[in-house]
């Protein structure tokens, strides 16, 4: 099992915004997470990178113990979260932005190749690496936001809501170069509001409602399944 998660607990103060979350990722699947605005999903992706502290519970990852760990060394060891909103550094170049993803790697040569594959993956960005990540579309500063998580070479990658506010073309090719990573052998663990997309990639869905999970299967019989059709999907 690459990440487990066994009975996570996490509070902001007196609010408990996790309430016991177990969950499974292996190597090599896309799982999706999904569930409404405030369910948990955000804050659980914070916990597993170590932005956040769990309360209780435990995250393991490829068979250690990260709970507790600072993020940086949760980097270390092979996650990478790009986060919500994007959070790029507006000021400095789409070229300056990658290589802050890998600042832990002194690997300058191969550093050099995995730039040209994110070029590869995004071309738009070899347009503009001279210019201020601030200036981008967002469309462009989401490819670059998840550029930079690859630059640290992740052995999974974590995307929260990386369809958010972009127009359908654009989601199109984001998506496209995320089935791109994981079929290049990134394990994917991905939040996203766009339930139906979400969970035609994935192999598993968790989905969290108020803290909690309250459904888990394969993705395709989550796709099925009449409650997340009504609630997830917008079908009666």
């Amino acid at each position: 099992m690459l990440l487990e998660l066994e009975d996570v607990h996490v509070r902001y103060g007196n609010i408990e915004a996790v309430k016991g979350i177990s969950m499974q990722v292996e190597q090599g699947q896309i799982v999706a997470l999904i569930g409404g605005n405030g369910a948990g999903k955000t804050t659980t992706l914070k916990t597993i990178s170590g932005s956040v502290p769990a309360s209780a519970g435990k995250i393991s990852f490829a068979g250690e113990v990260i709970s507790g760990l600072p993020s940086h060394e949760v980097v270390s060891r092979g996650i990478s979260h790009t986060p919500e909103g994007r959070r790029i550094f507006p000021r400095m170049t789409v070229r300056e932005n990658l290589e802050m993803g890998a600042f832990q790697r002194e690997d300058t040569a191969v550093i050099k190749k995995d730039l040209e594959r994110i070029f590869d993956l995004f071309p738009v960005l070899r347009e503009r690496t001279k210019q201020s990540g601030g200036t981008l579309s967002g469309g462009e500063q989401q490819m670059l936001a998840i550029g930079r998580s690859m630059m640290s070479r992740p052995k999974l990658l974590m995307l929260d809501e990386p369809s958010m506010g972009l127009a359908p073309l654009v989601v199109e090719k984001i998506f496209q170069a995320i089935e791109e990573i994981n079929r290049e052998g990134t394990t994917i663990l991905l939040v996203e509001q766009n339930a139906h997309i979400a969970l035609t990639m994935a192999s598993k869905g968790y989905v969290l409602e108020s803290g909690q999970i309250v459904l888990s299967d394969a993705a395709d019989t989550l796709l099925r399944n009449d409650r997340v059709r009504k609630a997830y999907l917008g079908e009666d």
